[in-house]
């Protein structure tokens, strides 16, 4: 039933290429990815069926939902050079985090830490916000909280704390 679900966020993300920015649709499926990506780790372990298929599956669905909302947002916003450095910055902490993980573990590893689930949350409520919260500090929010994770995310993949 999880990898059902996390097919749905596949499937929503898909369709939102479909449809205008900012429109009722976009928003609906929007939200219904943002709310499949919650779900599906929540029914997992409430059944007992936590897997390590699912658990790629669900990494796959968060790139594919992740990359079709940096292509319908990304050419409508105007985003200052600054915060595209400090985004560049992190995502450089994130590959140097990938490459320790293979380094150290001998493996992909994804951190499911605190912070980066309230990183993916912030990241996920901005483009619901925009309408009423300037951009520029709401990304600056999500950004500190993306630099800490992204720090902490590397601590922990080096010392092996992989459990918060």
């Amino acid at each position: 039933m999880a990898n059902i679900i996390t097919i749905i966020r596949i499937l929503c993300s898909t369709a939102i290429l479909f449809c205008p920015v900012f429109s009722v649709a976009f928003y609906a499926l929007y939200i219904i990815a943002g709310l499949t990506d919650i779900a599906d780790g929540w029914v997992a372990r409430r059944t007992n069926m936590v897997s390590e298929f699912g658990a790629k599956l669900d990494s796959v669905a968060d790139v594919v939902f992740v990359a079709v909302c940096l292509v319908k947002l990304l050419p409508v916003m105007d985003i200052p050079v600054w915060l595209y450095v400090w985004i560049g910055i992190i995502a450089l902490i994130k590959v140097i985090n990938v490459v320790s993980g293979f380094v150290v573990q001998k493996q992909f590893v994804a951190v499911h830490s605190v912070m980066n689930k309230v990183t993916g949350a912030l990241l996920f409520a901005l483009p619901l916000t925009l309408s009423f919260v300037d951009f520029k500090y709401s990304a600056t929010v999500v950004c500190v909280v993306a630099t800490f994770a992204a720090i902490q995310e590397g601590h922990f993949i080096r010392t092996k704390k992989l459990k918060e």
